[in-house]
């Protein structure tokens, strides 16, 4: 059995790691509600956008525009990783890099080559550490990211979609985010943001790209006379449909972040205090062994006394 002074200096040590702990929480617990609400405040004006682009999308056929269409013979693809740039986290980054490797090794196998491109502090150390080729980083503030920077990585990505092959444009753009369901809930989601297509009801579900079901068309779709060209009201269109699209991910991904933290720290501080608990234990029996051995020795010792004498 270990020393009593072991026993002191892991609890204190273990008491000092559950306070950090419930410090972490109670802080990302005065966080989750402002983020949650800026999360779902955004998601409205970023369905209203989608579904008015989908609608577009459904003019396919008579519209040659690289919002619906792009050069098939461009292997290029870009992959955005919205990662986090803390830890304490639980499985949030893991959960985002597993689900990233699985999509770069999906495209490699088909014989694409995926351009990856990373927000969070994190998930550039990951890739950075395997010397993994990186087209572009943002760090900095992904528990609560602002229009700037949503603004910031939608031009970066959106000038690498329109540039032309030959000059590195890439085919197609996706991203890799945590959608933010509940307080216990939250799952990583890849969506292909460009370009756009239709997906039938029946095979949404299936789709990487696929909309939400409440984002599913039904019925027969508007006519639209675009004035003054269709390409014109599209290049108007593309850049705030990617903004608006990012900005929604980074919201959730940062209201899923917070909500990962809390949950993490929360099960930290139980397991630190059911370690405390277990420690004290083991102290009071080995201080108890010890008062038993000393009382052992004391009374051998006091008939050892007698015996002589006798």
């Amino acid at each position: 059995m270990a020393s009593q002074l072991a026993f002191k200096s892991r609890i204190s040590s273990t008491s000092a790691l559950a306070k950090i702990f419930n410090a972490q929480e109670m802080i990302a617990s005065s966080h989750i509600a402002k983020a949650r609400k800026v999360a779902l405040d955004a998601k409205p004006y970023s369905d209203a956008i989608f579904e008015a682009v989908q609608a577009l999308v459904a003019h396919a056929d008579d519209i040659n525009h690289p919002i619906v269409k792009k050069n098939e013979k461009n292997p290029r693809v870009a992959v955005l990783a919205l990662t986090a740039d803390r830890g304490m986290a639980g499985a949030y980054t893991s959960s985002i890099i597993r689900e990233t490797e699985t999509l770069l090794d999906k495209l490699d196998k088909s014989g694409r080559q995926p351009e990856l491109f990373v927000y969070g502090r994190r998930g550039v150390s990951y890739y950075k550490y395997r010397n993994r080729d990186i087209a572009r980083t943002w760090e900095g503030d992904t528990d609560k990211p602002g229009v700037e920077r949503a603004e910031e990585i939608a031009g970066t990505l959106l000038d690498a979609y329109m540039a032309p092959a030959d000059k590195g444009g890439v085919s197609e753009l996706y991203i890799v985010f945590t959608e933010f369901v509940n307080m216990v809930v939250q799952k990583v989601r890849v969506l292909r943001m460009l370009p756009l297509e239709l997906v039938p009801a029946d095979d949404a579900a299936g789709a990487v790209d696929s909309p939400r079901p409440d984002e599913a068309e039904h019925g027969m779709t508007p006519i639209y006379r675009f004035e003054p060209s269709a390409d014109k009201v599209l290049d108007s269109v593309l850049p705030k449909y990617i903004q608006g699209r990012i900005h929604e991910c980074l919201l959730t991904a940062a209201a899923s972040e917070t909500a990962s933290r809390q949950n993490a720290m929360h099960t930290a501080t139980d397991n630190a205090n059911s370690l405390i608990d277990e420690l004290t234990r083991k102290l009071n029996a080995s201080r108890q062994a010890s008062i038993t051995q000393e009382l052992t020795e004391i009374i051998g010792s006091a008939d050892a006394l007698n015996k002589e004498e006798e």
